[in-house]
């Protein structure tokens, strides 16, 4: 493809994504597919010629968009938003043009420079402290990490280094062996798979705290297990010093954009060994249908009955030994008779699912 076709085939797809996004209203929200569907109706090996554009967007059509989930769609209310916006997806051609990869700031000064700024400027939105600001010779700072997953690993591995150092500068006869054997860290039961991942990835202990009747953890708790584990010889390590909201989710930005900002930013840089370099490093509200939570088997019966419908979409969480069905509203173009229909149409399966449970 040259510079002419794609001039020609760029507008064309940009009319495509219009296209696509002023009618998502019109296509089923959850593909009516079976795991597999996609082998059959292409090729087992890649074409030895290449196929006319044409050809490409008539096969998106017919074979990618009927096993496509759609995220955008005003009647998705699963997982959480995805954030998208005609600006961020000219960005994205931009950057996908530029193609330049930050990983130092001689491999592309603006790369590490803008982005410390921008994270200057969405901290300053978000009225964080003057701490986590780098400004011209702060020692804080923001990075983008890919997501809020890979920030919290990010933290727990940074904090894990910065001890294991502290002990050995004071202790030069302890193994870092010796010292992750006893780290352990902490988080409530009601945290976000990724903090447990983090302490698999990072090899250390991660003890979940009991929260309240509210779902909040209990200081109380935290602190009995606190004095437990140093009694026991343990060190607990890894404390709140950071903080991190994904723009991709709550912002007009697309996937990813996971902004982390640091005190100090040679905690991170530091720990990893690279140039000081600023590095690159959700729940929605949940909608609780508190009419049926005392049964696990009604919300599973409803939940089976509303994603079979394809109507809308929705997915559970568990709330202890609870199973909650989440409603989150997503796409920016939701209106609120959306969400009366969703409504609606809970309030509807729901009577269905209650009158097969009477008889």
């Amino acid at each position: 493809m040259n510079a002419s076709e794609f001039r020609r085939r760029g507008k064309e797809m940009v009319d495509y994504v219009a296209d696509y996004l002023e009618g998502i209203e019109g296509r089923p929200v959850y593909p009516d597919v079976e795991p597999g569907y996609l082998r059959p109706l292409i090729p087992t090996a890649a074409p030895q010629e290449p196929e006319a554009f044409e050809d490409i967007i008539n096969d998106i059509e017919k074979i990618i968009m009927p096993g496509v989930t759609h995220w955008h769609s005003p009647y998705f209310f699963a997982y959480f938003p995805t954030a998208s916006s005609y600006p961020a997806m000219l960005a994205d051609m931009l950057c996908g043009a530029i193609g330049c990869i930050g990983f130092s700031w001689a491999a592309s000064p603006a790369c590490t420079e803008l982005e410390t700024v921008m994270m200057d400027w969405l901290g300053k939105m978000l009225q964080l402290p003057e701490a986590f600001l780098a400004g011209k010779a702060g020692e804080g700072g923001g990075v983008i990490q890919g997501s809020a997953s890979e920030a919290t690993l990010v933290a727990l591995l940074a904090a894990r280094t910065k001890v294991i150092r502290q002990l050995q500068a004071q202790s030069p006869e302890l193994t870092q062996a010796a010292i992750m054997e006893k780290l352990v860290a902490y988080s409530s039961d009601q945290a976000h798979s990724s903090v447990e991942r983090a302490g698999l990835i990072g090899g250390v202990k991660l003890k979940a705290i009991p929260s309240d009747g509210k779902f909040a953890m209990r200081a109380s708790a935290l602190q009995e297990a606190l004095e437990q584990d140093k009694a026991a010889g343990l060190i607990p390590f890894f404390f709140a010093d950071s903080f991190n909201f994904n723009p991709h989710k709550w912002l007009l930005v697309n996937f990813d954009c996971s902004a982390m900002w640091g005190k100090k930013r040679t905690d991170l840089t530091g720990a990893f060994k690279l140039d000081p370099v600023y590095l690159k490093h959700s729940h929605q509200d949940s909608g609780l249908i508190t009419d049926y939570r005392g049964s696990n088997q009604l919300n599973e019966a409803l939940l089976q009955r509303i994603n079979s419908a394809k109507k809308i979409h929705l997915v559970p969480c568990h709330l202890r030994d609870k199973i909650v069905l989440r409603f989150a509203v997503c796409a920016r173009t939701v209106e609120s008779a959306h969400v009366q229909f969703a409504w609606e149409h809970i309030k509807e399966l729901a009577g269905d699912v209650l009158r097969v449970e009477k008889e």
